[in-house]
């Protein structure tokens, strides 16, 4: 194997923990295969041109398939096969154990990154936006052909890596409802979507600049350690810093930097101590905008302003 390919290996794990499998006819040494639905068709030959200079891959071809079970009677897609290959000989033997699909950890540890989970998102992955409000409901992984015990390696391994806790659904399935965890999970894999995918994505909204004409009352609710004995003085001097906060998510670096600096911080707290103030105008509307745009709650963007400030 081209062990030092690093981009093609990242690429054929996620198509591979996807809709990718490699078969073996008696006789005959292992190939590689992959079908798309027809409205897929762009990410099929995406798949195809990205893959075909290190495995020899047909051309995308049409495919009607006879089946009772849908409400047409059939189904169409776009199939790609392979040639055989000593790269698809060696990925069979770590994909496969007695020709069932396994999850083959020593090799995800090495070669899984952003690609690999921007490529298994779009070929088994579902976003679940609120039809109303557009906003994330849910991220589904659908690896139901794996064991239970694969799965949770696979949960192992993503929150190890990206602070990103998935739980497995009755269906054994790869599931997040949390919408903090979901706009991150986006964002990491959106540089790496393909045009005929953006389905799987959220439109970008305006970021809203409308001051509110009157204050707000409302609860937050901070962990017992941060002290304060003057709740709406205090609360309204620190959330001043989510204007840096919004600047660094204007310019791209929300993610990259605040994000993994706190994100444990804010998702690991157990007890809190709750205020009743009164939110000014200014820093409602900035509450308003970094909840909508992180998915972080009032509470959580409270307690990021005090963890910055301590932090100075």
């Amino acid at each position: 194997m081209i062990a030092n390919n690093h981009i093609f290996l990242s690429k054929i794990a996620g198509k591979l923990l996807g809709d990718g499998s490699i078969t073996v006819q008696k006789g005959r040494k292992p190939r590689f295969q992959f079908t798309h639905c027809i409205k897929d068709k762009g990410w099929s030959i995406h798949s195809y041109i990205e893959l075909k200079g290190l495995i020899p891959l047909s051309e995308p071809r049409y495919r009607k398939v006879i089946d009772p079970r849908t409400k047409a009677g059939y189904t169409e897609g776009y199939y790609v096969l392979s040639k055989t290959s000593p790269i698809i000989t060696q990925l069979e033997s770590i994909w496969y154990h007695n020709r069932i699909k396994v999850v083959p950890m020593d090799f995800l540890e090495k070669y899984f990154n952003n690609l690999t989970l921007a490529w298994w998102f779009q070929d088994d992955g579902h976003l679940k936006l609120d039809k109303h409000t557009m906003k994330p409901r849910k991220i589904i992984l659908s690896t139901d052909s794996f064991t239970k015990q694969e799965n949770n390696q696979l949960i192992n391994l993503l929150k190890r890596k990206y602070t990103i806790t998935f739980t497995l659904d009755k269906q054994n399935r790869l599931i997040i409802y949390d919408a903090t965890q979901i706009l991150y999970f986006l964002h990491l894999v959106q540089p790496h979507i393909h045009h005929s995918m953006y389905r799987k994505t959220i439109p970008l909204l305006p970021l809203h600049d409308k001051v509110p004409i009157k204050a707000k009352r409302t609860t937050i609710y901070l962990p017992e350690e941060i002290k304060i004995t003057k709740p709406t003085q205090e609360l309204n001097q620190h959330l001043v810093l989510l204007s840096k906060v919004l600047r660094t998510y204007k310019k791209g670096d929300f993610y990259n930097y605040l994000y993994p600096l706190y994100i444990k911080e804010l998702k690991n707290i157990n007890r809190t101590n709750s205020y009743q103030i009164l939110i000014q105008p200014r820093n409602l509307l900035l509450l308003n905008q970094l909840k909508s745009y992180t998915g972080f709650t009032y509470s959580e963007l409270a307690t990021l302003c005090f963890l910055i400030a301590y932090r100075k």
